[in-house]
Parts: C-alpha cells; sequence; structure tokens
C-alpha cells in the first residue's frame, strides 16, 4: 500500500497549502479563479467520458462509440436512488455540524468535489491493483503528483475540506490493494471503462456547477456509478436466459 500512503500524503499536503494560499488571496480574483477551476474540471471530465466511450480499431485505425445508453440509463436510475434516499442533504447536514465545529466554511463541497476527482479515475484502480499484487507502486505515485497539485488549487478555492478526501482515497485504493488477487481478475478493461465514463460524467456536472453557479446535486447522482458495476455481471446471464 506504498502507493495509497504517497497518495494520501500528496493530497493532504497539497490541500495545506492551498488553505495557506487561500488566505492570502484577494476576494476579487475568488470568483474568476471559481470559473476556471470549473471549466478545469469540465475539461477533465470530457477527456475522461471520451477516453472510455471511443476506441480506435486497432486493424483499421476507425473510431467506434460505445456506452452512450448505459451513461443515460446510470444517471437517471442514480438520481432516483440518491433523490430517494436523500444523499446529498444527509452529506449537507453532516457538513454543517462540522463546519460548524470547526469553523471551516464550504467543508462539504471540497470533500464532495474533491472526492469525486481524485477516486473515479482509472489510475486509482489500475494502480491500487498494480501496487497489491506486484507492490509496484509507480501509477499510484504519479497519480499523486496529479493530486497533490489539483489539491493545491481546489484547497485555495474550496478550503480544508479537500484534505477529507484523501479518507475515501486510503479506504478505496487501500481497500482494493489488499483485496488485489481477488478482485483482479473481474476488473477488466470494459468494467473500467463503463465505471470511468459514468464517474467522468459526474466530475463533468461538477465542473457545470463551478461555471454557472447551479445546484446540480452531486451527492444524489453517486448511486449512478454502482449500475455499470450490476450492468457488467447481470447482463449476461440476462442475455442468455434469451438465448436459451
Amino acid at each position: 500500500m506504498t502507493g495509497t500512503f504517497a497518495n494520501v500524503a500528496g493530497i493532504v499536503l497539497g490541500a495545506l497549502i492551498g488553505v495557506a494560499l487561500k488566505k492570502r488571496m484577494p476576494q476579487k480574483v475568488t470568483g474568476p479563479i471559481m470559473k476556471a477551476l470549473g471549466a478545469g474540471i469540465v475539461i477533465i471530465g470530457i477527456n475522461g467520458i471520451l477516453i472510455a466511450m471511443i476506441k480506435a480499431d486497432p486493424e483499421t485505425g476507425a473510431l467506434t462509440e460505445s456506452g452512450g445508453l448505459l451513461l443515460l440509463i446510470s444517471l437517471v436510475v442514480g438520481c432516483i436512488i440518491g433523490e430517494l434516499i436523500h444523499i446529498d442533504g444527509r452529506i449537507s447536514d453532516l457538513g454543517k455540524k462540522m463546519e460548524a465545529k470547526f469553523n471551516a466554511d464550504g467543508l462539504a463541497k471540497g470533500f464532495v468535489t474533491a472526492s469525486l476527482i481524485f477516486c473515479v479515475g482509472a489510475l486509482a484502480v489500475i494502480g491500487a491493483i498494480e501496487d497489491g499484487l506486484r507492490g509496484d507502486p509507480g501509477v499510484l505515485l504519479t497519480k499523486t503528483l496529479l493530486d497533490f497539485t489539483t489539491s493545491i488549487v481546489l484547497a485555495a478555492s474550496l478550503g480544508i475540506g479537500v484534505a477529507l478526501s484523501a479518507l475515501p482515497v486510503f479506504i478505496l485504493q487501500g481497500g482494493t490493494s489488499l483485496l488485489a488477487g481477488a478482485v483482479s481478475p473481474f476488473i477488466t478493461e470494459q468494467l473500467l471503462d463503463m465505471f470511468c465514463m459514468v464517474g467522468y460524467a459526474l466530475v463533468l456536472i461538477v465542473g457545470v456547477n463551478f461555471i454557472a453557479e447551479t445546484k446540480i446535486k452531486v451527492a444524489n447522482l453517486l448511486p449512478a456509478l454502482i449500475i455499470p458495476i450490476l450492468y457488467y455481471f447481470i447482463s449476461p446471464a440476462i442475455l442468455s436466459m434469451f438465448h436459451n
């Protein structure tokens, strides 16, 4: 779990640097920085979605697209589940309590935003498996450098809540590393593409919230991440039933 420990340390250190910069940042530049940050997050989301959905044929080089319908269904079903169990409201309530206790405004927003960006990428899954199976933290060390830089920018705008995203990173990546031997046979390229496609769609929505100052409840969309996993494992059984 060397890579995960390094990743967690990089996020926390970057967040602390970002918070220190925020205290010295003039109020008049905060708004434009939030817009620029939103644009960057949108680009990251679009890039991740396109990589997951569009593939080139190794022989002809022709581009093919897949997963659009699954993405739509995942977001709709995930939204329904999230709204019914009030994920956003529960996180907001917890965030407000923590903000009041630690006198830290925007703590919940920083936590949710950073957690999505740091946890949904392919580097997190592949790197954790490589670290767990082969003891090779190379991929996660690369991710650490990226997350360190990103956490500085995020924390400079959103505050110390960004540092708390190190906790889900530690749980998800550390758990994947510890269970690498058991889960690696199931983590196919197809499943990873499906998961990342939906994950980066949520990242894109986070960026839209920054730019348009809307309030799309991203936390209520988190169950969407489960839908492609269920589809991947259940669809073969359903198709075999129809064939029989």
